[in-house]
């Protein structure tokens, strides 16, 4: 590629799931700690908010598509939280089990959830390496 025709990656923009019903997923989403930042109903999409970001997940509803156990070899999205353990225990008392129990990677731990729709989200900590975490980049440390 020459210059004039490269880019950049700056970030992401957003994660956009599939759903089957965007009232069931918007109440899912809003039950694991998601808040709802926008909803446009005649276009079956809503923005999902994630931290201080102004990317989240967009849910977008397709016709037919049913409840689904996940596929295994499906992508999975993680996202930073500050205590993975802490964030199964919160999950699992709003009524939203997670996958199984919390594993350890080597940043810290991570836990899985599943929509109705088999979409994955991972959500993971840095307790092992805070140096990577946003909360010490950011000039917070999280003891």
């Amino acid at each position: 590629m020459s210059d004039d025709e490269s880019y950049e990656l700056l970030g992401f923009d957003n994660v956009l799931l599939s759903v089957g019903d965007l009232d069931e997923a918007v109440a899912f989403y809003e039950a694991a700690g998601f808040p709802l930042r926008f909803r446009l109903d005649e276009a079956g999409i809503a923005l999902l908010g994630v931290g201080g970001e102004t990317p989240g997940l967009l849910l977008r509803h397709e016709e037919g598509l049913g409840h689904r156990p996940p596929p295994w070899a499906a992508p999975r999205v993680w996202l930073e939280v500050r205590d993975a353990r802490v964030t199964a225990r919160t999950l699992a008392a709003s009524g939203v089990p997670p996958l199984d129990e919390p594993f350890a990677v080597a940043t810290g731990w991570t836990v899985e959830l599943a929509d109705p729709w088999g979409n994955v989200l991972g959500f993971t900590d840095y307790t092992k390496r805070p140096e990577l975490g946003r909360a010490v980049r950011r000039g917070t440390v999280v003891r």
